[in-house]
């Protein structure tokens, strides 16, 4: 059935003007916010000298969390590579050994490619036993594509590390939003980069 001609509307472009022809108020504009940022203050981090202090939820390197008992808590369900956007997780499952009572499965292989990894948490929230998690370290650097490579071992040595050094992820303390979401406990103070966030 054709459209009836009244319910037709045509609309015309609008016109340009001289000065718009010649881009001078684009060009003005353009001028005035790089004059606003030259004058305005400096937010210029000098790393590595200083180091930046990273928000409570970043997102950062991985890491294959242990159980209480030192082995690795993955039981190679899957989850995490079945979610991950980027494809960039790979999982070879072997049947646990015969003293791990508590599950079938263990990842025989795991592999982490960091160059492909989007960094958007979807393994995280996946993972149904909190096996893998994205850690606050951000200074992530390899000569080869191999060293970007992350193995169960590799994976496994970044949750020592963290754990040795404190800086756990915030999903690891707090209650089911995270620690940037949950107000601290009476006495305590708020998580350090978080004592302004609260109102």
């Amino acid at each position: 059935m054709p459209i009836n001609e009244s319910d037709v509307k045509w609309i015309e472009p609008p016109r340009m003007g001289l000065l718009e022809r010649l881009y001078l108020p684009a060009i003005w504009q353009g001028l005035q916010t790089t004059v606003k940022h030259m004058f305005g203050p400096k937010v210029t981090v000098q790393f590595p000298e200083q180091r930046p202090v990273m928000p409570p939820n970043y997102r950062g390197v991985h890491r294959l969390n242990r159980d209480e008992k030192g082995r690795v808590k993955c039981v190679a369900c899957y989850m995490c590579s079945t979610a991950c956007p980027a494809r960039c997780i790979d999982i070879v499952a072997a049947p646990a050994p015969a003293d791990w009572t508590d599950r079938e499965k263990y990842p025989a292989v795991f592999v982490i490619d960091e160059l492909r990894c989007i960094y958007c948490g979807m393994c995280e929230q996946a993972c149904p036993c909190d096996a893998i998690e994205l850690t606050s370290l951000y200074d992530l650097t390899g000569l080869s594509r191999e060293e970007m490579m992350f193995d169960k071992e590799k994976l496994l040595s970044v949750f020592d590390q963290t754990v040795k050094m404190g800086t756990d992820p915030v999903r690891t303390r707090s209650g089911p939003l995270s620690i940037a979401s949950d107000p601290p406990p009476p006495g305590q103070p708020p998580p350090e980069g978080l004592e302004g966030s609260r109102g």
